[in-house]
């Protein structure tokens, strides 16, 4: 069997490295931060969104949208239910909560990662502290891994699970990417996905700190829409962040070239009739009030100052005085908030990277280089990225035991 270095202990270095060396081989995983599985750490708000229960391999595929074709050979490998299997294997029970996102029962994120690393342990995957600062080749082969202290691990196999330049602290400061370019694989632009969005309106740093619940999104490009969800989000002093926009970045891909925008609705649980109902009640109970301090009820406390000047209607306006039409403008405001998207926030903020490896440069069916013969490519360092909700961890899964078989 083959002396393997993986290069990156995370989701994907430690499944693959483990996995392989059940297989017989001897395996060193080479971990640049001291302790491994960083960046799974910090997934899913500390809690770990291992997966998502998503069992038919179309609507998994359905959740990519960067190289979907590429992701089904190591989908029909190793699919949701075998890492919810594995998990519980391993003696993590888990949960699956709205959306389909699959957590541990525990809501401790490190529970994931110890399981990993113990994985690795009992499999006899050796794993260093260290940081590969070049690769050493032979014709078309990788023979050595060359160390930041100049000390060389010579290699039958080696696997590049890197990650992307999400994060950097975690240790994904894209060195996967400088080894690949080294030995002459191409890397696609790299952007961030999952990730807060810079707004251009000038009334948004006043929201700053506003943190909603229950609200509906929809994401426009060129007035068409293209996305809708449902959840949760904030307001920053540079935009909007939060799960549902996090979710809504993930469709944006021509920043720069489209324009976008966000309509907020505040109220999706009540439609335009029953809101201005509601309005009329609040109004009717406050008639003498100015229109300013009569919204109390109905929005969040700094929201208000926003919706009163972007409705037209003068804050001092007794409430008695509305005119049906005004009314019915600060339904339409609220049902329809809208934000002007002008940029990501920058790639080290974003939850993963899209962009990567070339896809056309790696055989789907094996996660090896189609260009260095004992090179193979596992996670997210390949240019291919998901919706949030536990995919995107499912792609550093199933390129793993599909990477791990191959070897």
């Amino acid at each position: 069997m083959s002396n393997v270095v993986v290069v990156g202990a995370g989701a994907a270095g430690l499944l693959c490295g483990a996995r392989a060396a059940l297989k017989g081989h001897s395996v060193t995983i080479v971990e640049k931060m001291e302790r491994p599985g960083r960046k799974l750490m910090i997934t899913g708000k500390g809690r770990c969104n291992v997966t998502n229960a998503t069992f038919e391999l179309d609507d998994l595929i359905s959740n990519v949208p960067t190289n979907p074709r590429f992701m089904y050979s190591a989908f029909s490998e190793f699919m949701p239910y075998d890492t919810m299997a594995l998990f519980e294997e391993l003696g993590v029970p888990l949960k699956i909560e709205r959306g389909n996102r699959v957590f541990p029962e525990s809501d401790r994120a490190v529970d994931i990662v110890d399981a990993l690393v113990q994985y690795c342990k009992r499999s006899g995957v050796k794993i260093i502290h260290s940081t590969v600062k070049a690769l050493e080749c032979d014709g078309n082969k990788i023979t050595a891994a060359v160390l930041d202290d100049k000390s060389r691990l010579t290699c039958d196999k080696l696997v590049l699970a890197t990650g992307g330049k999400s994060y950097p602290r975690t240790g994904s400061t894209g060195d996967g990417y400088y080894l690949a370019k080294s030995v002459g694989h191409t890397v696609t632009d790299i952007k961030p996905s999952l990730v807060p969005l810079v707004c251009s309106n000038n009334f948004v740093p006043r929201l700053q700190g506003l943190s909603l619940k229950n609200i509906s999104i929809r994401l426009f490009e060129n007035d068409k829409e293209i996305y809708t969800d449902f959840g949760e989000m904030l307001f920053t002093h540079y935009g909007v962040s939060g799960p549902v926009i996090l979710s809504a970045s993930s469709h944006i891909r021509n920043m720069g070239k489209s324009r976008y925008s966000i309509s907020i609705d505040f109220k999706p649980a009540l439609d335009e009739q029953t809101l201005d109902k509601r309005i009329q009640k609040d109004f009717l109970e406050l008639s003498n009030k100015d229109f300013i301090n009569s919204l109390g009820k109905l929005l969040p406390k700094k929201l208000i100052p926003v919706i009163v000047l972007l409705s037209g209607i003068a804050p001092s306006t007794k409430v008695n005085q509305i005119t049906k039409e005004q009314r019915h403008r600060l339904v339409a405001l609220i049902k329809n908030f809208v934000v002007d998207i002008s940029d990501f926030r920058p790639v080290e903020e974003a939850i993963i990277t899209s962009g990567g490896i070339n896809v056309k440069e790696i055989n789907p069916k094996t996660m090896q280089s189609k260009i260095i013969d004992n090179l193979y490519f596992a996670g997210e360092i390949i240019d291919v990225d998901a919706y949030t909700g536990g995919f995107n961890l499912q792609i550093a899964f199933s390129t793993a035991v599909l990477c791990a078989e191959n070897l």
